[in-house]
């Protein structure tokens, strides 16, 4: 097999420390390449020497695995030394099981690197790495948050009072004001349902009912807790948006142009520029994106049968933010996305149609920021305009399967004259 590096190092990583294989092509008996494994700290001063051992041996291929976030201490220190960095995905370069131990994946990791039979994964510049972090810390929090909310509505079933029955959300005004009475000592149910506001009083029959129950200090207590909580994770929040803001400033055109597409909003498009790096130059076809982010089926063939064609697992953060994206894009009315999602949705059922509904999304987002356009709405009657024909006989069809006969005309306003 053809050597595309002769000096090739592979590095198994871990939390304390890593394995380090170099293999030198031609330099073993025989002719043969010669192996040398030796192990390193993960410290940063023990990966600064590791770095000047590579130099000195004159590698020029490191190839590691991405194995939690434990690569990112060796693959910062070592990306902008004079050699070649891959970091590849786990799954294209799995061991043969039997005989997996760190030092044999790191010489695994260096035969595959010299002969060229592995592809870095795609690692952003610093920026981005920044941003990504604001970005998912982001959405940690907005899940802790509503973690947090949901607990307090179980404590308010457990006290007998029903608010999230009337209300739909009880950390907004009205339902803060009536826990705050609540926890006060206000019991009298009239009184905590006055505190409605807006379109919540035209419900205060409903709250009166909704706020009787056995609420006491133990539960007051319990709410104190859980509401500070949230205003705690609400003022996180506020400081990570202002800080995403700052971050994102040499990307304003890019959220501008994505917020176009329906169903992406400003959160969702800031998930989507950290993600990507919102430089599609790293993707060389919308296909390449769209498999990248997993919103293609896959592909597991054997003897001329197909087993499946499950999506493959993906960046988790990228793959949740299209999924709100195309939940409220396919409620839109009159858009093609929507007509996409309730055309495959019959045949395929919605699981399906949604990922379809992400692929398009992506297809498009990747031909917008290579171009520098924004979004073209096709309607929501694409594709009766781009197939009258067959959208006519389907329907001649059914009518006629309910026993109509059906004869075609052009409407009056139609004729000439």
């Amino acid at each position: 097999m053809e050597v595309v590096h002769a000096r090739c190092a592979g590095i198994d990583v871990s939390k304390r420390d890593a394995k380090v294989c170099i293999r030198i092509a031609g330099a073993g008996r025989r002719g043969g390449a010669r192996e040398t494994v030796t192990t390193w700290g993960s410290v940063t001063g023990q990966v600064l020497a590791l770095r000047d051992h590579l130099l000195d041996q004159r590698v020029t291929c490191v190839v590691m695995e991405a194995t939690g976030d434990y690569w990112k201490p060796f693959y910062y220190l070592l990306e902008d030394a004079s050699f070649e960095v891959l970091l590849v995905n786990a799954r294209h370069v799995k061991n043969l099981p039997g005989r997996k131990t760190d030092v044999s994946d790191a010489a695994w990791l260096a035969q595959l690197g010299a002969h060229g039979l592995v592809r870095g994964s795609f690692v952003p510049p610093e920026p981005i790495r920044q941003l990504r972090d604001l970005t998912r810390t982001r959405t940690a929090l907005t899940r802790v948050r509503a973690q947090e909310i949901q607990r307090l509505e179980k404590l308010l079933e457990d006290a007998g009072i029903k608010l999230s029955a009337v209300a739909t959300d009880i950390s907004g005004v009205s339902g803060r004001a009536m826990l705050e009475a609540l926890i006060a000592g206000e019991r009298d149910p009239a009184t905590l349902a006055e505190l409605a506001k807006r379109r919540l009083r035209h419900k205060i029959p409903e709250l009166t009912e909704a706020l009787t129950g056995r609420f006491g200090e133990h539960h007051a207590f319990l709410a104190r807790t859980h509401l500070d909580l949230i205003d705690a994770h609400t003022r996180a929040l506020a400081g990570l948006t202002d800080r995403i803001e700052a971050a994102l400033e040499p990307f304003r055109p890019v959220r501008d142009l994505l917020v176009t597409v329906p169903g992406i909003s400003t959160g969702v498009a800031d998930v989507i520029i950290a993600e990507t790096g919102a430089d599609m130059t790293r993707f060389s076809t919308p296909e390449h994106l769209a498999s990248w982010a997993g919103t293609c089926p896959g592909s597991n063939e054997s003897a001329g049968r197909i087993k499946s064609t499950k999506t493959r697992p993906a960046n988790p953060y990228l793959k949740g933010a299209l999924g709100v994206a195309a939940l409220s894009a396919v409620r839109a009315r009159n858009t093609y996305l929507a007509a996409k999602y309730r055309r495959i949705a019959v045949r395929r059922g919605p699981q399906k149609a949604l990922v379809a509904v992400e692929h398009s999304m992506l297809t498009a987002i990747w031909h917008m920021l290579t171009n520098g356009v924004p979004y073209a709405e096709l309607g929501g009657d694409f594709y009766i305009r781009h197939n009258p024909d067959k959208i006519k006989s389907r329907a001649i069809e059914q009518l006629r399967q309910l026993g109509y006969a059906v004869t075609l005309g052009p409407l009056p306003s139609a004729v000439p004259g």
